[in-house]
């Protein structure tokens, strides 16, 4: 009697655990599960909401440049155009100051000026986007108006060819504002997890790169880059993906004109700035569509650029065997 007593309280410790063990598995694969399921969710009524718009006007919706919900014709082309370019722009700029940035303070900032200095950067991706569009409107857009686009149509936009991107009037507003804009706005997001990424680099690695005589951009380009590459890249099509999707910030400075430029100092639209300025008045059937199917297009561009990325990654972790 006295053995089966004592066996009892070792049996519960060894069962409790296990059944821990099961519902903490259960939960996560319920989680796992509901992700998924509101994955679905979301691509079937962006599919059913714009099936009205898709049966009018096929494949032309992606192609044709007319927005007008007065006379039911809509095309897709112009938001896509600028949500596009918006991006690419600012990636264009954030990049090389993000890389800049992020090598000052992992190896040249002193000690003293790191945590100030990152610490801003980092606060300033707590600005609510609504007032970068603000100070985009009021500040940033005279200065292009007065200053910066007059000096590009007068240098760069004489230039045959390149020139027909920085030509016509300096309107102040356009797609070039609003990718300066999207470039500040990513600019923190990718600061911060390009500079983390640099210092998971083990301190060994670069002192010995140091002893061997190698200079602090040899040590950035054949030792940081390589070990971090796949960190960076990510924070890159992060920054992108942020970029896609901003609406109020690039709805205040992007002009809202469902055209097409050749020159990327004229007005435009994106896919989130048509959204934002349309999905409330939209009481037609076809106008309500239209939107659901630029949202539907924003949802496979997103989902476009996360492939690209991962199959980038991969390549680059056969290439170089991978960390």
């Amino acid at each position: 009697m006295t053995s089966t007593v004592s066996v009892l309280p070792q049996q519960r410790a060894t069962r409790l655990p296990g059944l821990g063990d099961a519902i903490f598995g259960f939960l996560a694969w319920g989680f796992a599960l509901l992700v998924l399921v509101l994955l679905t969710g979301v691509i079937v009524s962006l599919v059913w909401g714009s099936l009205p718009a898709l049966r009018t006007y096929g494949f032309d919706f992606l192609i044709s440049t007319r927005w007008n919900p007065v006379t039911e014709k809509f095309g897709a082309l112009p938001a896509i155009y600028g949500t596009l370019v918006t991006s690419v722009i600012a990636m264009v700029i954030a990049i090389p100051v993000s890389f800049g940035i992020s090598i000052f303070l992992t190896e040249l900032c002193p000690p003293m000026l790191k945590r100030p200095i990152g610490t801003a950067i980092e606060l300033l991706a707590a600005v609510p986007s609504i007032i970068f569009g603000i100070w985009g409107l009021f500040v940033l857009s005279p200065i292009m108006q007065t200053i910066v686009q007059p000096f590009l149509i007068s240098t760069i936009g004489q230039v045959p060819v390149i020139g027909l991107l920085f030509s016509g009037a300096p309107y102040g507003i356009g797609i070039l504002t609003a990718g300066m804009i999207l470039s500040i706005m990513v600019l923190p997001y990718m600061v911060s997890i390009t500079r983390d990424v640099f210092e998971t680099v083990p301190a060994q690695v670069r002192e010995s790169a140091y002893g061997l005589g190698a200079t602090t951009w040899e040590v950035v380009w054949r030792v940081i880059l390589p070990y971090s590459r796949v960190g960076v890249i990510g924070a890159f099509m992060l920054s992108l993906g942020r970029a896609l999707g901003e609406t109020m910030a690039v709805t205040f400075v992007v002009g809202n004109t469902a055209k097409i430029a050749t020159s990327i100092l004229a007005p435009g639209t994106t896919i989130s700035a048509a959204l934002a300025n349309e999905f409330a008045e939209a009481s037609d059937e076809l106008h309500l569509a239209s939107l659901l199917g630029l949202g539907l297009i924003l949802f496979i561009l997103t989902f476009a650029v996360i492939g690209t990325a991962r199959l980038l990654l991969l390549r680059l972790n056969k290439q170089f065997g991978g960390h």
